[in-house]
């Protein structure tokens, strides 16, 4: 699929759904109805973060924010470290990591291609209790049309899916003054399960 938010729900196999996501059918249903009665209530993915963290700088962090360009079209920022860890040689200001931050079609060509790094398979447990999705690639170079670098060696990195309904910046604006989001704009880690499976053709493992 190619948007970011799905609008038919027409458009979602239930058979499958529960195949990719080990949910209830009835819990599907639940869900898709009040996605029907509401359009606006259907998640959606509203950004995409890309860390690769080397705890150090230097050359080899400098390969990995172009090897992270590559991936992402997108240039990478660099991440400096927050405090001293002697233990590690690491000092305070120093650039330890480079990070992207993705939306729209980037974030979902860049998906694409990471999921089938990982087998279109995601642990259910990735899921945080606001819909959001971590996972991680262990080496960089079992994403498609990546090829092995002898002098960049192989690099894992974390990926971070953030799933928001419409308009929760502004209910999010309106509501960080008092430090609540109301229940009915956070996204549910069953909905999430359902709107990526059919979305990205994820599988959710360890339900």
């Amino acid at each position: 699929m190619s948007t970011q938010r799905l609008s038919n729900i027409n458009d979602f196999d239930i058979d499958k759904l529960k195949e990719r996501t080990s949910l209830p059918e009835d819990k599907i249903k639940e869900i898709l109805d009040k996605w029907s009665k509401n359009p606006m209530l259907i998640p959606r993915i509203s950004k995409v973060t890309v860390n690769i963290s080397l705890g150090e700088g230097g050359e080899r962090l400098a390969k990995a924010a172009k090897v992270l360009e590559e991936l992402t079209g997108q240039k990478p920022v660099f991440r400096r470290a927050k405090k001293t860890i002697r233990a590690f040689g690491i000092r305070k200001g120093e650039n330890i990591a480079v990070m992207v931050t993705l939306r729209k079609t980037k974030a979902l060509e860049f998906l694409n291609k990471a999921l089938e790094a990982v087998g279109r398979r995601i642990k259910a447990s990735s899921i945080d209790k606001h819909g959001n999705v971590a996972f991680g690639i262990e080496e960089h170079i079992l994403i498609p049309g990546v090829k092995y670098d002898p002098e960049i060696g192989i690099l894992g990195m974390d990926v971070v899916i953030t799933i928001e309904r419409p308009g929760h910046r502004i209910v999010r604006r309106r509501r960080a003054k008092k430090g609540h989001i109301p229940e009915r704009h956070r996204v549910k880690p069953e909905e999430t399960m359902i709107l990526l499976s059919q979305l990205l053709d994820i599988t959710w493992a360890g339900r």
